[in-house]
């Protein structure tokens, strides 16, 4: 299928992705273009331009900053998959990275991309939440930093104006910390239905889930619950009923009620798997 007609521009800085938004109402950033791009085809979405910022080199790498790890919005999937720091720093993120599409998917698209999309099935919003990172948002007016649970607000919705950019996405540095990411795909489009970031500290749990509702949020009543009791009984019970039906999604995939189940399952094993970690 076709899309509709739209102008074409490369932005070959932030600046001029700021100035070429302003220029262009009704416009889309395009970076890996993997979400964008068939929602365009399928006339879901019908942009009046399209600003290219994938040769903006200010927006890629992955960097240690103090207690913080600042990754560009523009590093890719594979990028973070095979990151060194990050293996080290936050085993997570490379550990939800293994999840997303295929290897040219991965090779394309960005984590800025895949977080302004707010997906709800997507893979790092769960990881987001739960590392408690910060956003930064761009734009001519100024910049600002929002927290990972105040940006995804909905369904493909996200704190984010038309006229701001997402630039930088900064990590807390968890010194000891364990953390694993676990879900339960579709079996054909390997989105998750439920998906479960756990991190493991001396405070306590912090359990982010994705897939199952309309945004990603943390499993408040469940980290609760865990205090700092991992014995297998108390994972066990504390689990059982991580969140009400009544907060998540039903579908032809999945019922609420099996979505809520499955986020116990899929909690307890993320959990494990961080123990072993």
């Amino acid at each position: 299928m076709y899309t509709t007609e739209f102008d074409y521009h490369r932005a070959g800085s932030v600046q001029d992705a700021l100035e070429l938004l302003a220029a262009n109402e009704g416009a889309k950033l395009l970076a890996g273009g993997h979400s964008l791009v068939p929602a365009m085809k399928l006339r879901l979405a019908a942009p009046t331009a399209l600003i290219d910022i994938s040769r903006v080199e200010e927006l890629r790498g992955i960097r240690q900053e103090g207690d913080r790890i600042i990754i560009g919005a523009g590093t890719t999937h594979a990028e973070l998959l095979h990151s060194e720091l990050l293996a080290q720093l936050c085993p997570l993120l490379p550990d939800a990275a293994r999840y997303v599409g295929d290897p040219m998917v991965r090779n394309c698209g960005t984590i800025g991309g895949a977080l302004a999309h707010a997906d709800p099935a997507a893979d790092y919003p769960a990881s987001m939440v739960a590392l408690e990172a910060e956003l930064k948002l761009v734009s001519r007016d100024g910049e600002r930093v929002v927290p990972a649970l105040e940006f995804f607000h909905g369904m493909f919705e996200t704190a984010a104006r038309p006229d701001e950019l997402l630039t930088e996405i900064h990590i807390p540095v968890l010194q000891g910390a364990k953390m694993a990411y676990e879900k339960f795909p579709h079996p054909a489009s390997h989105y998750a239905i439920v998906g479960v970031a756990a991190i493991l500290t001396d405070g306590g749990v912090r359990l982010g889930l994705t897939g199952a509702g309309p945004n990603a949020v943390r499993l408040s009543a469940a980290e609760a619950a865990l205090g700092s009791d991992l014995s297998p009984e108390n994972v066990q019970r504390a689990t059982e009923q991580a969140i009400s039906p009544d907060e998540l999604l039903g579908d032809r995939f999945a019922s609420a009620d099996y979505r809520a189940h499955l986020v116990g399952v899929i909690a307890r094993r993320a959990i494990e798997r961080a123990q072993q970690a």
